[in-house]
């Protein structure tokens, strides 16, 4: 069983803490078996978590041979880091521990230098604090998470779902992740996809947005050549009404977006599907395998046959 420490702060984020308890507790491989052994650590026998006091049942002992640490952010980002702490966050990176922060949790991490010369984010609020405060670490406010192998850093809030299910993932396979996701009632990748990296340029268009609908649309016709003026048509839009909207709902281009669900579409025909590597590039509306193969590995990271080797 895989052994997940959370290590609680003083000012620990409530929301932050419980995140990864509730959704790797709730995890069941497919026989039934748990997934995830929880434990929850703390420097001191009390820790300040806002609202109300924390008695963790682990010392920072706990973090020891746990396969897993997480730190969720707290309420002061820019407390200093107690010498035990960095120590034994130092220690866990030495042993081969695989260590995540949520929010402002990458501060803690950033300050042990576990992120020196690496690509981070955490809540955009704070990514100028982290920048100005840490500028070894490349800060990209832009993201959700950011999987750099043994570190990874989530944005705020939500996002540490995200890099929750994004793990499990990683460790049983979509499934089980999927799974996972049901029961935190959560989609496994935001608007429907299924990424191993998530690399959005742009937050998610709010729920009731007037780009809604033509959204919807665009979702379901992936496969179609379009243009933008076939986009603004069926908007009932000009092209240039059509782009403002675009910048100002979702911070992007509508071909930018468009490029975007084509490819978190191929992501989950990848996962699910034997198809060939061309035929899931022309349902998704690219002109030629090459041409896919190329924006994907532009958007994700990887390769096509890559992505599928590790989530199929």
């Amino acid at each position: 069983m895989h052994t997940v420490a959370v290590l609680a702060l003083d000012q620990v984020i409530p929301f932050d803490l419980s995140t990864p308890i509730e959704v790797f507790t709730r995890t069941r491989l497919p026989d039934g078996r748990p997934g995830y052994q929880i434990r929850v650590c703390a420097e001191e026998r009390e820790t300040d978590a806002g609202s109300f006091t924390l008695r963790a049942p682990w010392g920072l002992e706990g973090l020891t041979g746990a396969d897993t640490v997480i730190v969720p952010g707290t309420a002061d980002p820019a407390a200093p880091l107690s010498p035990a702490v960095h120590d034994a966050l130092r220690a866990a990176a030495r042993d081969g521990t695989r260590i995540a922060s949520i929010c402002s949790g990458t501060f803690p991490l950033a300050a042990t230098g576990l992120l020196d010369g690496l690509r981070a984010t955490t809540h955009w609020l704070a990514a100028g604090l982290l920048a100005a405060t840490y500028p070894d670490v490349e800060v990209d406010p832009g993201v959700l998470y950011v999987d750099n192998g043994r570190i990874l850093t989530s944005a705020g809030a939500a996002a540490g779902l995200d890099l929750c299910l994004h793990m499990i993932r990683k460790d049983y396979g979509s499934a089980v992740a999927a799974d996972a996701a049901r029961l935190s009632v959560m989609p496994l990748e935001r608007e429907g996809g299924q990424a191993q990296f998530i690399v959005h340029d742009h937050a998610p268009t709010p729920q009731g947005s007037t780009l809604e609908p033509l959204l919807t649309w665009l979702r379901g016709n992936l496969a179609a050549d379009l243009t933008l003026t076939d986009i603004a048509a069926h908007a009932g839009v000009s092209t240039r009404t059509l782009i403002r909207r675009f910048r100002e709902q979702t911070g992007t281009t509508p071909l930018q977006w468009l490029h975007r669900a084509r490819i978190r579409q191929a992501q989950h025909l990848l996962e699910s599907t034997g198809h060939t590597v061309e035929r899931i590039g022309s349902q998704v509306g690219f002109g030629s395998p090459t041409a896919f193969r190329d924006r994907f590995k532009r958007t994700t990271g990887v390769s096509p046959h890559s992505y599928r080797r590790a989530f199929s």
